[in-house]
């Protein structure tokens, strides 16, 4: 039994295109996983937040993070505490300006991930809160290289699955101190830069699977990225 509480900081619901979850199967998968709380983190979107106080009344033990997942010129940002969706496709240091003028926390999501990953260059120099060095759909390297990066820079680091699937859902989290028992809490611990990246990075055959259903939703979209 640990000590942390563990957040899964980083899940897609049915609001997201390439994901069908309910933010009720999200939440009644915690249990099963050892997790007390997640964030949504839609492509692009706060439609899933207008559901969250409904999900509350019903599952009034789980701390559920408003967040989104920011498609920039250089790659994805996860966006925590704000109540709107920047404009997509600006680049990561204007959409962090963004942010923080709203109060909001940027967390650099899968950097080293290819295609949707922002590289080494921005991982080293952006004025984000933390860096996501646990990401349960990239691979043992690429998280190792996300985690060193946050080291070298002392910054916060988080995990989180990227489900976008049932089963993926806790395969990544973050661990925050044992006394978080409210998102405003859990968000001051990210600003802080108190936090852990923990779980199951994504091997060979796991990443060859989602490489066929990530291609096959593209075609499905019409070869619009998300």
């Amino acid at each position: 039994m640990t000590d942390f509480v563990r957040i899964d900081l980083h899940v897609h619901s049915r609001h997201s295109p390439d994901s069908r979850l309910t933010l009720d199967e999200i939440a009644g998968r915690l249990p099963y996983v050892g997790l007390r709380g997640f964030a949504i983190t839609d492509h692009n979107s706060v439609a899933a937040h207008r559901e969250l106080p409904a999900l509350r009344e019903r599952f009034p033990g789980v701390l559920v993070v408003p967040g989104i997942e920011v498609t920039t010129r250089e790659g994805h940002l996860l966006v925590y505490g704000v109540a709107e969706a920047p404009r997509p496709r600006r680049s990561v240091a204007e959409t962090l300006d963004w942010v923080r003028q709203r109060g909001g926390i940027g967390v650099l999501a899968h950097p080293f991930r290819f295609p949707h990953g922002a590289g080494r260059a921005i991982a080293r120099t952006s004025a984000v809160t933390a860096i996501e060095t646990l990401n349960g759909h990239s691979s043992v390297i690429a998280n190792a290289k996300a985690e060193l990066i946050a080291a070298e820079r002392h910054l916060g680091a988080t995990g989180g699955s990227d489900g976008h699937e049932i089963a993926d859902v806790g395969r990544a989290f973050t661990e925050f101190a044992p006394d978080i028992d409210s998102v405003e809490a859990l968000l001051d611990e990210l600003r802080r830069g108190q936090t852990s990246g923990a779980g199951a990075s994504l091997r060979w055959p796991g990443r060859l699977r989602w490489a066929v259903r990530a291609g096959a939703l593209r075609v499905a979209r019409g070869f619009r990225a998300v």
